[in-house]
């Protein structure tokens, strides 16, 4: 059982309740719903988190290579099932996602896996001159700084996941670290 209630849209001001809700999914998340005890704090991460998506300069595929690193490195069993359905969704076969969530990066392409060794290296905290330099060689200044952002905002959303032990939804069953 969570750590914090699961509020519902009745918990909320009417002006928090729509985002208690999955854009993509169009239901509730828990992630979002034990959030939702302080609906001030959920408007604010959820505008982070959509700014982080819409403005990190990547593609879908990339954005969604470097939350799968983050929740990867993390070991964030609810951050990695959420991603790994919105992976698949933007393309990225089930072969990629277990390298990923493996540490077997070969499925991956160059570009792919030097973005994935960025971000981990972002969520460790050991991004040194080579790791920078070679992302840099790949991605324009605006865009390296939307990667450790990214891979950071979603591993911090891990720690408040981790802190309130939160479960999958009803009816999810964990897809793995190697969901193939």
């Amino acid at each position: 059982m969570a750590r914090v209630p699961y509020a519902d849209a009745s918990d909320v001001p009417a002006e928090y309740e729509e985002l208690l809700e999955s854009s993509l999914q169009g239901k509730p998340l828990n992630v979002y719903r034990s959030l939702g005890n302080n609906p001030e704090v959920l408007a604010g991460l959820r505008s982070f988190l959509s700014s982080l998506w819409t403005d990190s300069g990547l593609s879908e595929r990339d954005r969604e290579l470097v939350i799968l690193a983050a929740a990867s490195e993390t070991r964030n069993r609810y951050e990695w099932h959420q991603h790994v359905n919105i992976a698949r969704d933007v393309g990225i076969d089930d072969e990629v996602i277990a390298g990923i969530g493996t540490g077997d990066l070969s499925p991956l392409d160059g570009d792919e896996t030097t973005l994935v060794e960025y971000a981990v290296a972002v969520v460790r905290r050991e991004v040194d001159a080579v790791a920078h330099e070679e992302t840099a060689a790949r991605y324009d200044d605006e865009t390296v700084v939307g990667i450790a952002a990214l891979a950071q905002g979603y591993a911090g959303l891990g720690g408040m996941i981790d802190a309130f032990d939160l479960e999958l939804e009803d009816g999810d069953e964990f897809h793995g670290w190697d969901p193939r």
